[in-house]
């Protein structure tokens, strides 16, 4: 019997779990879709007819808020168990520059769930994407596709005491425990001599990691566990620090919980059995 099935309140067998979570998916999805689209409408126009000092802190909070209620409808509905409160900590610390693993495509929204204030570096392909594009923009989110332009509003952030959401691999984790790293979250913190401080993103499934289609059905409910990691000061070159970045991420990960489902351990790496 699937671990996770067992525990459901109501288990009536493997069919009916198998209905319940394929549900559950459209469910979480279409919801997704719909609250995206429905801000985007809103948010184009606010664009253009607020000025930045209005439209930036308005669209970042309806993004907070926005994804911290759909996270607790999907715990509502079962889809998920969430352990995000260390991020709390965070809100009132000043300028930091905040760099997680990245394990799939939820990590953001989990992120920006719990800190409203929060800048973030983007892929240029999600800032134009119909859904999300237009809350980004409102929100101020950087594009990573043009590193100088990328960097001055990094540096323009942080300098005016804001926190900026980055992660080093640009992409999500290619190989456990961490893909290499860019050296851009090193960088920028070394030019705006702020901290580093790192997350440690943990979940149970592989749903939405590297490869898995969108509407694959994962095992429910997912269980992600964010908590906070070293900070690292940036007084040290920008290489020297990316290294010190990816040796502590490797070493965290590969004595933290198992590996999501569908990844590989290496033979030699220490830890515990994989479930079967």
């Amino acid at each position: 019997m699937n671990r996770k099935a067992a525990a459901l309140p109501g288990y009536l067998g493997p069919q009916v779990h198998r209905l319940y979570e394929h549900t559950v998916l459209w469910l979480a999805l279409g919801l997704l879709g719909v609250l995206s689209l429905a801000w985007s409408v809103l948010a184009v126009p606010l664009h253009y007819l607020l000025p930045r000092r209005w439209s930036r802190p308005l669209g970042r909070w309806v993004l907070t808020t926005g994804f911290r209620l759909y996270l607790g409808a999907l715990a509502l509905i079962g889809a998920c168990r969430l352990d995000l409160r260390a991020l709390d900590d965070l809100r009132t610390q000043g300028a930091l520059v905040i760099a997680p693993n990245h394990p799939s495509l939820l990590d953001a929204l989990l992120i920006v769930s719990r800190l409203p204030g929060l800048a973030c570096i983007m892929k240029g392909d999600i800032v134009a994407n119909p859904f999300l594009g237009a809350g980004a923009r409102l929100a101020g989110y950087i594009r990573n596709d043009a590193p100088l332009a990328m960097v001055r509003q990094a540096l323009a952030e942080l300098k005016a005491g804001g926190q900026l959401l980055i992660f080093p691999e640009a992409t999500r984790t290619s190989r456990w425990p961490i893909g290499p790293l860019t050296g851009a979250a090193a960088l920028i913190a070394r030019r705006a001599e702020v901290p580093v401080q790192t997350l440690l993103i943990e979940p149970d499934s592989a749903y939405l990691t590297k490869g898995w289609p969108l509407f694959r059905r994962p095992d429910l409910p997912i269980r992600f566990r964010i908590r906070l990691g070293r900070r690292f000061d940036p007084g040290q070159e920008a290489g020297d620090l990316t290294a010190a970045l990816e040796r502590y991420f490797r070493a965290e990960l590969a004595h933290g919980p198992q590996p999501p489902l569908g990844e590989t351990r290496p033979a030699s790496a220490p830890g515990r059995p994989r479930h079967g």
